[in-house]
């Protein structure tokens, strides 16, 4: 018998160390300032796509400047830079060129200000509570950069020994990344951002044709610096995760919303690519949820035509709202600004109005202040009618609970929440009152749109 107890005794304090040793490691990384392997800031968090060129007349750093205090009180955390590098003039697009054919890594953009202007301004978002990141252009270099002097051999070589153009864009030339002095010449670079002007981190673009180990040793050098920077690839390839980026591209996932609300494929499409991810990536990977970007807007007509309308608010909550989404909004769409901005012309984004602000504040703030919204927080898919047509899910971390239905069709639908888990008296986040919710059949409009908070 005494051995039986002295057994379980050690059984019982066996599992408690292990369970112990299970927290620990979460508790420890969460005083140090991370979740799930990510900066902690970001995981409640969102992106602020701006596009200095073409946010006010001037298009300068401080005139974009004067929109600080209406972004924030909208709710905007982090701040997504496009290039603040000078742009090459060789080979130029357009009048004003591409923001990603880089003429020097490290220097700031005569356009849009000087360094010190850069400086002033990163210490004054943070001091208002942001938080600031760049964009990176690693792939390629501007077709005068000063590399092409300095290290031709940093080049890629096309078949009569000039630096090889990067795909198509022939404002670029392809670097090289089996040169080791290259690669350490594009760390010392992205060092020197951090030093000298203290961001938050980056986002690379064309981040999926650089291999792997670079980006494993880059990251891991830049956290020597700041252990919580925040590193966005566009890309969506298995291989960046694990490279330590942070957060990648959705592109499956909004191409499939595209074809949802064009009514194309059903709501429960998007199941078959949340699905996806999940085998593909790492159960932390965290994914930048858009409905626009400057890609897509100057390209693809988004969000104006791709979602027209009173199509657009579903998937902005769905971007907003879904599991391991770091939600994204790009410049102008708050207005919403209804057209293509160019690239490589001045084109300026008309402000006036603001018709979205409300809608974008309130799911900001829902987001940076309920954990059941946080990136990490669980998710699970619901019925609540014809899934042809609707898509709803609950998140949930600790005590609080949100249950989102989304109408992702151009036909009012009927809802009945058959799970007693979700009835009661849940405060609508829209409509700012709490409501009976049982499992009475109701009424959703056209492309509409529910959020409760238990």
């Amino acid at each position: 018998m005494r051995a039986l107890i002295k057994l379980s005794v050690i059984l019982i304090t066996t599992v408690l160390f292990i369970s112990a040793c299970k927290l620990m490691p979460k508790e420890e990384e969460k005083k140090a300032g991370f979740i799930d392997g990510h900066p902690a800031w970001i995981m409640q968090g969102n992106v602020y796509e701006v596009n200095i060129r073409q946010y006010t007349p001037e298009g300068t750093l401080i005139g974009f400047e004067k929109h600080l205090g209406r972004l924030k009180n909208m709710g905007v955390q982090t701040l997504w830079f496009m290039p603040i590098n000078p742009i090459s003039k060789v080979d130029r697009k357009g009048a004003l060129g591409s923001y990603y054919a880089v003429s020097s890594y490290t220097g700031f953009n005569p356009e849009f200000g000087t360094m010190d202007d850069w400086k002033a301004f990163v210490k004054k978002a943070h001091e208002m509570g942001f938080k600031v990141i760049i964009d990176w252009v690693p792939n390629h270099a501007g077709a005068d950069n000063v590399w092409l002097t300095t290290h031709p051999d940093f080049f890629v070589k096309d078949s009569t020994g000039k630096a090889a153009v990067a795909f198509d864009w022939s404002d670029t030339r392809q670097l090289d990344y089996k040169n080791k002095e290259m690669q350490d010449s594009m760390i010392a670079a992205m060092k020197y951002w951090m030093n000298e002007s203290d961001i938050d981190g980056f986002r690379c673009d064309v981040a999926w044709n650089v291999p792997g180990p670079f980006w494993t040793r880059c990251i891991g050098e830049l956290k020597k610096i700041k252990k919580d920077i925040f590193m966005l690839a566009e890309g969506d390839k298995n291989y960046l995760h694990p490279s330590g980026f942070d957060a990648t591209y959705p592109w499956a996932m909004f191409h499939k919303m595209i074809q949802v609300a064009k009514g194309q494929r059903p709501a429960f499409a998007l199941d078959s690519v949340k699905n996806y991810y999940d085998t593909l990536y790492p159960k932390n990977a965290l994914e930048l949820y858009f409905t626009s970007n400057h890609d897509e807007n100057s390209w693809n007509k988004a969000d104006y035509a791709t979602m027209p309308g009173p199509v657009h608010a579903p998937f902005a909550v769905f971007t907003q709202t879904m599991y391991h989404s770091i939600p994204l909004i790009y410049s102008g769409q708050e207005e919403p600004f209804l057209d293509s901005v160019s690239f490589f012309y001045k084109d300026t984004i008309t402000f006036s109005r603001y018709n979205r602000e409300k809608f974008y504040k309130t799911l900001l703030d829902l987001r940076k202040n309920n954990p059941a919204l946080a990136s990490n927080a669980s998710f699970k898919k619901v019925t609540v009618g014809d899934d042809k047509a609707l898509y709803a899910f609950v998140r949930e971390a600790g005590d609080k609970k949100v249950l989102v239905i989304l109408n992702l069709s151009a036909a009012e639908q009927t809802i009945k929440v058959t799970d007693s888990s979700l009835h009661g008296q849940p405060y609508n986040v829209f409509m700012g009152t709490k409501e009976p919710l049982s499992d009475k059949e109701w009424k959703i409009e056209p492309w509409g749109y529910v959020i409760y908070t238990y």
